[in-house]
């Protein structure tokens, strides 16, 4: 029974990891076909930047957060910039929240976008006497995009014919996951739109790795994609929905949460500080199992970054610091509103 038991967890957490790598590989897919869209220089409008900011946070993933924050070590936007597209990112607790709550997780961007853009405001004016004093260099290793033309139709059938043990591993995973998602296998039971949705996803990634150039596949793909994340958030994933089973099933979460609500919302405050995909997936289940309220879920939202703020933490220690002590102060106002006037 026990064997099961983590079984089935098991396959949740590979249907929620297999989604997560889809979109993933796809937003690496086009944002390499858009290079140039990512590195413009930003017009010289604080407003403009924060806007934009905010809207590279909001996009799922650390690509948007990565691309801010070298934006800021250069000198190209300014902290108020940077605040408001850590406020923003969810990081890659985004394609885990689409999947399993996409309506709330509409709501929930909306919400986090608007918040964001407003404390950008408000730290610009707060600190617009302040000149940055950063140096320009920057030595965390970005996700730069090379120039790539990703479908070659000459070159497919020839790169097929040579697999590449990456490739090949790809195309048995994927293939696995869509043919185990017809059958039922994976994923829920009743054709609706979930499971629509992953499996047009599944054929899209299938075809992506199937078709695009070996140093696409190696450096961005496996090198970006798989290896960096692919454990994390499988083991992350894991952990969060055992561990919430445990509570549930030998605990009375639900009456200890309800009548401690003030302290979860500390304790998710404090775990948004660290700079790292994984923790906020708890609060996500907690809030799915209907245990916390939203409010706590945003406040946890706003404070974590996933670890779009890692290369801010290499290159500048103070800035981190500055910029997650705003963010919680955030993250604690506008939970607390939640919890008592909601």
């Amino acid at each position: 029974m026990q064997v099961q038991l983590v079984f089935n967890i098991f396959k949740h957490a590979l249907m929620i990891t297999s989604f997560v790598l889809m979109m993933m590989l796809v937003i690496d897919y086009i944002n390499v076909q858009t290079k140039g869209l990512w590195n413009k220089k930003l017009q010289e409008s604080w407003w403009k930047q924060i806007i934009l900011s905010a809207f590279l946070g909001i996009v799922p993933g650390c690509l948007g957060a990565f691309t801010v924050v070298s934006l800021y070590t250069h000198r190209i936007v300014g902290f108020a910039a940077l605040v408001t597209t850590m406020i923003a990112t969810f990081g890659d607790e985004a394609f885990v929240m689409f999947a399993m709550i996409p309506g709330k997780a509409m709501v929930l961007s909306v919400i986090v976008f608007s918040v964001a853009i407003l404390t950008g405001v408000a730290v610009h004016f707060i600190n617009r006497k302040n000149n940055d004093s950063q140096d320009a260099s920057f030595g965390y290793d970005i996700h730069h995009e090379d120039a790539c033309h990703c479908f070659t139709r000459k070159k497919i059938i020839p790169q097929l014919k040579k697999l590449t043990f990456e490739r090949a591993l790809l195309i048995l995973g994927f293939s696995l996951f869509v043919i185990f998602l017809i059958s039922g296998d994976l994923g829920s039971k009743e054709w609706d739109w979930k499971r629509i949705t992953f499996l047009v996803g599944g054929i899209v990634t299938l075809f992506i790795v199937s078709t695009v150039p070996e140093h696409f596949l190696k450096e961005h793909l496996w090198g970006h994609v798989i290896k960096k994340h692919l454990s994390k958030i499988l083991i992350w994933t894991f952990v969060a929905l055992f561990f919430i089973h445990f509570l549930e099933n030998y605990l009375d979460v639900d009456a200890w949460v309800k009548n401690n609500l003030v302290i979860i919302l500390f304790v998710a405050i404090l775990i948004g500080i660290i700079p790292e995909s994984g923790p906020h997936l708890v609060f996500l289940t907690l809030f799915v199992n209907g245990t916390i309220p939203f409010s706590i879920l945003i406040a946890s939202s706003i404070v974590q970054d996933g670890h779009g703020a890692l290369p801010l933490l290499a290159e500048s220690k103070k800035d981190f610091i500055y910029m997650k002590l705003i963010n919680m102060l955030v993250a604690l106002f506008v939970g607390l509103i939640g919890i008592y006037f909601i």
